[in-house]
Parts: structure tokens; C-alpha cells; sequence
């Protein structure tokens, strides 16, 4: 097949491009590596080089040429240019899929493209696109609602939200549920001494942490009351933190609290090795209620014990780990939960699915549009 992506340049506190990370640069490279020819545009939302890069060409030869546009220049919006772009590719390329997420404007775009090219649009959701605040400007919902119910076929990465999308849209046509998966090359069991040594991190301590977006918006405050309760009680016990946070959230300091900032995707699997329990802190809310962290499968690749927030699909995953989830926002269920995992080390017992498991079903869900 030819597989055109759409999508924003960042997502997830990452750039799909200068991180090779995420969702939508795995999937595209691995149905690359499927034998498939798969291209992408990438909307640019700041200011980054653009033309084409091309991602890949390894010892398999599978690779993703990518077509970077921004969206502004300067302060003002180019979207005719965007735009321009964007149907030149499908008419020289000629896709037999538009596959096109990562918000709802290009939801909408994709879907409209489609029709144009002639070509079958498949729209991803990798969140509830309906919670972000791009989504909020008037009339957006209404056409991002409509472009759901009529595109061709819609991915999501859980269950929980694709039985969401069916209700709340009237879809009657197919959806197929397309997990996050994790990279088995960087996301495996480390020795925990060499990673504590990578980090400076000391040795006799109990360390916990989180490597993710640090906000409110995730409830992170419930970590940082707990690890509070918890440093009267025990001595020797530490924070680590890891990732992206905006200028308004305050960070706690202290002798016993370690920040890193944001970490290169590469080194997330040391840190996350590094800690005695890993954290993933959700609140609930329209996002939270059909979330599923990818950082809760790389935690468990990594074969690290895990407290989860009870939001989302966090409850479905770890349903028969109950000692494993505390309430959101509350800093005392958070505390509990983790003396419990640094007592017990209840680690999870799942095979994780990785990028390549999940594009094969990837594969056979596009094929079957393609038919149908």
C-alpha cells in the first residue's frame, strides 16, 4: 500500500522528528519495514527547519520520508502554504490511505483530503481529542465529530476510547483498537546499579520517580505530597524526575529530590531502571477518564514495580494488581501505595505489546478498508 501520514511535529512533549518518537513515527517506520511505501507531512507548530528528512534506512532498508512545513512565519499563519503542500504530495504520490491524527484539525484535514485524492482516510486517536484546548475554538467539535463518523475507518491506542468514539459519534463503520507499544531495544530489565551510577543517583537509597509530563493537568502534585509523607518516615528515601513542564509549575527542591528535566527518549529506560518504584500520575478528567500512558508499558518492559493512578484504561490493565493503583489526587493513597511496592516489589506480569506487533495490526486494519 501507499500510506500517507498526517500529523503535528510535537506531540507528548516530543518532536516526532528531532526525537524520533512516539506513536506516529514507530508505526509509519514499521509498516515501512512491512514492505509498505509510507510518506509524511508534519505540521510544524514552532519554528524548525523544513523540507524533507528521512527517517530509518537500516539494516532492513525500511524508511519514512518526512515533509516538515511550519505552521507560521514569523507571527503569521502560512496554512495556504500548508495546504498547497499537502495536495501536491497526494496528487504526485497518490495514497491509498490518509492516515491522519494527533489532534482534531487534522482529523478534519485528513478526512477532506481524502475526498480530494480519492483515496480511503482512516483518522487516528491516540487521546480525546475533544479534551485538548486546540479543540475549544467555535466549530471545531461539530467538524472534527462529523469527520470521525464518516472517515473510512478510526484507530485509537485503547478500548476504553474507542467504545467512547462509537457512542458519542453514531459510528457505524469500523474501528480498530491500535495499542502504543514500547521499543524492546531500550525498554528491558537493566542493572539498576549501572543505572543508578549513569545518573549520579545514590545507591543505598529507595528511590522513587516518574519520567513523564510534569503538570497538573497529570495530578503530579499527589507525587510530590506523598514523597513529603513519605521523607518523614523514611530516611533514606528519594524523588527523581523526568520531563517536560510549563513555566507556571512549581517543582519541589531538596537534598533528596533529583531533577533530570527532559530526558532524550533514549535514556528514559535507564532512568526508569534506575528507581525502586516508578510513578504515573493521571487525574481524572474528560483526557484522563480514556487515557493510557505509554509510560505504564515501559515501565512494565522494564520489569520495574508501578503505581498507577485508578483513571482510564489503568484500571482495565491492572485489574488483578489492585495494590497497584491509588485514588487521583490523593496523596495519602499515593503514599500507601507505594510503601506497599517498596515492601512487596509487586512487579507486572504482561508480555508488553512493541511497535511491530501493534503495525501488523495496523496492516490488516488498512487492508480491510482498502476492500471494503
Amino acid at each position: 500500500m501507499k500510506i500517507l501520514v498526517l500529523t503535528k511535529r510535537q506531540y507528548m512533549g516530543k518532536d516526532l522528528i528531532d526525537d524520533r518518537f512516539g506513536r506516529f513515527r514507530e508505526l509509519p517506520l514499521e509498516l515501512s519495514r512491512l514492505g509498505h511505501d509510507v510518506r509524511g507531512l508534519a505540521l510544524s507548530y514552532r519554528s524548525r527547519p523544513e523540507g524533507m528528512i528521512v527517517d530509518g534506512v537500516g539494516p532492513s532498508g525500511a524508511s519514512v520520508t518526512w515533509n516538515s512545513v511550519n505552521l507560521l512565519n514569523g507571527y503569521l499563519p502560512q496554512l495556504e502554504r500548508y495546504l498547497r503542500r499537502a495536495l501536491q504530495t497526494s496528487r504526485e504520490f497518490c495514497p491509498d490511505i490518509i492516515w491522519a491524527g494527533s489532534d482534531a484539525y487534522h482529523a478534519i484535514f485528513g478526512n477532506w483530503l481524502a475526498k480530494r485524492a480519492q483515496s480511503r482516510c482512516v483518522i487516528d486517536l491516540y487521546d480525546n481529542f475533544e479534551a485538548f484546548n486546540a479543540s475549544r475554538f467555535p466549530g471545531v467539535l461539530p467538524f472534527f465529530r462529523r469527520a470521525v463518523r464518516t472517515s473510512d475507518g478510526v484507530t485509537t491506542f485503547s478500548r476504553r476510547l474507542a467504545d467512547h468514539v462509537a457512542r458519542t459519534n453514531m459510528r457505524s463503520k469500523s474501528i480498530s483498537v491500535i495499542e502504543n507499544g514500547a521499543r524492546p531495544d531500550l525498554f528491558y530489565s537493566r542493572n539498576r546499579t549501572e543505572c543508578r551510577q549513569h545518573f549520579g543517583l545514590p545507591q543505598d537509597a529507595k528511590i522513587i520517580g516518574t519520567a513523564g509530563a510534569l503538570d497538573s493537568s497529570r495530578g503530579i502534585e499527589a507525587l510530590f505530597e506523598a514523597f513529603e509523607r513519605l521523607s518523614a518516615e523514611f530516611r533514606d528515601i528519594h524523588l527523581a524526575l523526568a520531563g517536560p513542564r510549563d513555566n507556571k509549575q512549581t517543582i519541589p527542591v531538596g537534598p533528596r529530590i533529583h531533577d533530570f528535566n527532559s530526558l532524550p527518549h533514549e535514556e528514559v529506560s535507564t532512568f526508569v531502571n534506575a528507581l525502586d518504584v516508578a510513578v504515573v500520575c493521571y487525574r481524572h478528567s474528560a483526557q484522563g477518564e480514556y487515557s493510557f500512558p505509554q509510560k505504564a508499558y515501559e515501565i512494565i518492559a522494564c520489569r520495574v514495580p508501578l503505581v498507577a493512578a485508578a483513571v482510564g484504561s489503568m484500571n482495565e490493565l491492572l485489574e488483578n494488581y489492585p495494590d497497584c493503583l491509588y485514588e487521583p489526587e490523593n496523596p495519602a493513597g499515593l503514599a500507601d501505595a507505594i510503601r506497599r511496592q517498596l515492601q512487596a516489589r509487586n512487579v507486572i506480569d504482561m508480555v508488553t505489546p512493541s511497535w511491530s506487533d501493534s503495525a501488523a495490526q495496523l496492516e490488516t486494519f488498512f487492508l480491510s478498508v482498502c476492500r471494503s
